[in-house]
């Protein structure tokens, strides 16, 4: 995760984890039911076979194994500040995961790039990524090209380019999206933009996922937490769905006409777009209205019902909350099924990472025989989900000086492991739920060449 700018924007929280706004009330709630499909992991080359099955997801689940699918909500959620809505705001995002390309498993073609791309949305939805991050296709090829080959790194270097070149790669995926900044020239005085510059010569595209992997239920943090064992995992900065309108007004006519005229005029305020409203007449003297909008349209409307005096009396105008997608979020918080001491948890996160090192903060009145009970973690630089939280250990890559004080003050141990550390072992998690989803002509392979750029010597 890039530690700037990130997260100043979390809303909701389910738990209580990190804070829940007690002014929102939950309404309009549907169970929602969601789907997995779980598949079997097969090698690269062999023949692939998809096995599906169903199971039912809240709030708070058991973690033993990252499930490879995302599930999929059949109803939307909407919060209110003060009173219930009559209809729910529609959902922004759609997570399918039940919509799978029509192609046999043991064809021996390549795809279009645009099928992959369609995939790599089903398996981690864009929509999940964080508002300041640039996230999806940042290279495309002027020339369309078969993907036969995909090359999944954590970071884009010139010594993963190289690798991505001499295997003839026709696609990276890199997690961290080499492109991040807004770019004005592509020169060679920039190792980024020489980058940039290398992939279209060579006709590759390049996708970044960043925090939609992050944020999705089953993803990297799911991953991350996992390796501590199972537990009740709640999600720490709760994602949220966005919704096209985001107001309500509420106010009373006395007639049909006057409600079709107020419709007509209310119309023209939303750019041509049509508003949501309900209608109900609770006597025979006034009908009662009730009408969503958007950012957008809301003073114009307010200043239109305002014109008429009768509506104007009758007037409330709501604000609608963004409806949390759960399971879906950064960060995770696990209360352990079977605790471990401090000790045994270094070493449990050292064979989940593949790391023979990590760097440890005991927390104060902490030793290594202290028991730790519940984990908090965040992939990459994960202070700002982390703050607050409380937790027998954090585990993330990388904090600061201070921060790392602040936790240790309240008595938390702190595990570190360098930034792309934590990250960079999902990737053979990702390539096993991509690859048995492609057709045999497709090959994706893990990048020899990534690595951290700090070790310890």
């Amino acid at each position: 995760m890039f530690q700037s700018g990130r997260f100043s924007d979390r809303c909701f929280s389910l738990g209580g984890f990190p804070d829940q706004r007690s002014s929102l009330m939950l309404t309009g709630c549907r169970n929602l039911s969601w789907t997995f499909l779980s598949s079997t992991n097969r090698r690269l080359g062999t023949r692939k076979s998809f096995k599906s099955q169903t199971a039912s997801c809240s709030s708070a689940s058991t973690v033993s194994s990252v499930p490879p699918f995302l599930p999929s909500p059949t109803q939307g959620h909407s919060f209110l500040t003060s009173r219930q809505l009559s209809v729910p705001a529609p959902p922004s995002v759609r997570l399918s995961s039940t919509r799978c390309l029509s192609r046999s498993a043991h064809c021996g073609d390549p795809m279009d790039l645009k099928e992959v791309l369609e995939l790599l949305e089903q398996l981690a939805p864009l929509s999940l990524a964080e508002s300041w991050d640039n996230v999806g296709l940042l290279v495309e090829p002027s020339k369309p090209r078969p993907i036969k080959t995909i090359l999944l790194t954590n970071d884009l270097t010139d010594a993963v380019m190289g690798e991505a070149e001499a295997a003839s790669c026709d696609l990276i995926i890199s997690y961290h999206p080499p492109l991040f900044r807004p770019i004005k020239r592509l020169t060679q005085k920039d190792w980024k933009q020489r980058l940039a510059i290398r992939a279209v010569e060579a006709g590759m595209a390049v996708f970044s996922p960043h925090t939609s992997w992050d944020s999705v239920k089953g993803g990297l943090n799911d991953w991350l937490v996992g390796g501590l064992g199972s537990g009740q995992v709640s999600v720490l900065s709760q994602a949220l769905g966005g919704a096209a309108h985001s107001h309500k007004l509420e106010f009373t006519v006395r007639s049909t006409e006057e409600l079709n005229a107020a419709m007509e005029e209310l119309k023209a305020c939303d750019g041509g777009t049509t508003l949501q409203h309900s209608v109900g007449r609770p006597d025979s003297s006034v009908i009662q209205v009730s009408i969503t909008c958007s950012d957008s349209a809301l003073t114009p409307s307010v200043q239109t019902l305002l014109r008429h005096s009768n509506f104007s009396r009758s007037l409330n105008i709501l604000k609608l909350e963004k409806r949390p997608l759960l399971g879906h979020g950064q960060g995770r918080l696990s209360v352990l099924e079977q605790p471990v001491n401090v000790a045994t948890a270094i070493q449990k996160m050292k064979s989940h990472l593949g790391l023979s090192h990590l760097r440890l903060a005991l927390g104060s009145g902490q030793t290594l025989e202290s028991s730790v009970c519940s984990v908090a973690v965040c992939a990459g630089s994960g202070a700002s989900v982390l703050n607050g939280v409380k937790a027998d250990l954090y585990i993330t890559g990388e904090m600061s000086h201070h921060e790392v004080l602040d936790a240790v003050a309240k008595g938390t141990n702190v595990i570190l492991s360098e930034h792309s550390n934590s990250e960079r072992g999902f990737l053979s998690v990702f390539r096993e739920r991509l690859a048995v989803r492609l057709p045999d002509g497709v090959t994706v392979v893990i990048s020899k060449a990534d690595r951290d750029p700090l070790e310890v010597v």
